[in-house]
């Protein structure tokens, strides 16, 4: 069977009826492959098939996220999903309103939307001002994971050297990460409610570029603000990110002197993420890939 077959083989083994036909897959994802199709209503689902057994160990941290960033999310208009299927093999929820920003097709990203907006920045940083109101305490009670400012740092420290132990780096990226992390400057004095990978494949928009909702709450929890602007610098640069931040200062974010540095850093530090990831998953390709992010010159 196809990749839409086994997942509505799935879904109908969890009492779900869909149908093939005009159902579509989105591999943009790296955790999950996700199918989209309808039931016998008309009803359009989300199903999240995962990639790897190691997976689903995250699933009852991403229904604690959901079910605490819900409520605050939709007093702005913005939904989450809400899941009616939740096992180690499947995923499944109603469809949110509107379409992401950005899909993969045949292996290669399609746009929908202009990540380089001035309309789309502002919105962007009017939700993450509204998602970062969201602090420690309040995440805490809700059962999600929180890092302290110090913890986030050590949790840096410790990946670059994990990707040296495994990989060779290039002087010019090591000596990079070495001032980035001793640098006290770009580093938050607080850690707020973060999404940790919110980019325009993860929002939902309607048709007038509104956003409607964020999918894949998969890497949320507390942590560095600077996180959740990073690929905002990546994909639309340094104006961009700065339309986004005054967006977000105007909306309520607290921002502090280091935070548009840090978001540039953590974008350059990107392939730390993607080493990370091919050795959980030791796939060739991906192992390959990382090498090549690590070393470019080799």
């Amino acid at each position: 069977m196809n990749r839409i077959d086994v997942a509505i083989a799935l879904a109908a083994a969890y009492g779900l009826r869909l149908s093939a036909d005009g159902a579509s897959v989105n591999e943009a994802g790296l955790d999950y492959r996700v199918v989209m199709a309808d039931d016998t209503s008309g009803q359009r689902w989300v199903l999240r098939v995962p990639r790897r057994e190691d997976v689903a160990v995250g699933m009852a941290a991403e229904a604690r996220v959901l079910d605490l960033v819900a409520p605050v999310l939709a007093s702005d208009g913005v939904a989450v999903p809400n899941w009616r299927v939740r096992s180690p093999e499947l995923i499944a929820y109603p469809a949110l309103c509107g379409a992401p920003g950005l899909t993969l097709e045949s292996g290669e990203p399609v746009w929908h939307m202009d990540p380089a907006c001035p309309d789309y920045a502002s919105r962007l940083g009017r939700l993450l001002a509204r998602l970062h109101c969201l602090g420690a305490r309040r995440a805490a009670e809700a059962g999600v994971e929180v890092r302290t400012p110090a913890q986030v740092r050590q949790a840096w420290w410790e990946d670059v050297a994990r990707v040296h132990e495994s990989f060779t780096v290039s002087p010019a990226l090591s000596e990079s990460w070495q001032r980035w992390l001793e640098d006290d400057s770009c580093w938050p004095e607080r850690t707020v409610m973060t999404h940790g990978e919110i980019y325009p494949a993860h929002i939902l928009f309607d048709d007038e570029g509104a956003i409607t909702g964020v999918l894949d709450w998969t890497t949320a929890r507390v942590d560095d603000p600077a996180r959740d602007l990073a690929a905002q610098y990546g994909a639309a640069g340094e104006e961009m990110l700065q339309a986004a931040l005054a967006a977000y200062e105007q909306a309520g974010g607290i921002s502090h002197p280091g935070l548009a540095t840090q978001a540039r850093h953590l974008w350059d530090a990107s392939p730390i993420g993607y080493a990370l990831y091919a050795l959980t998953t030791r796939d060739e390709t991906d192992l390959a890939a990382a090498t090549a992010m690590l070393n470019p010159s080799s």
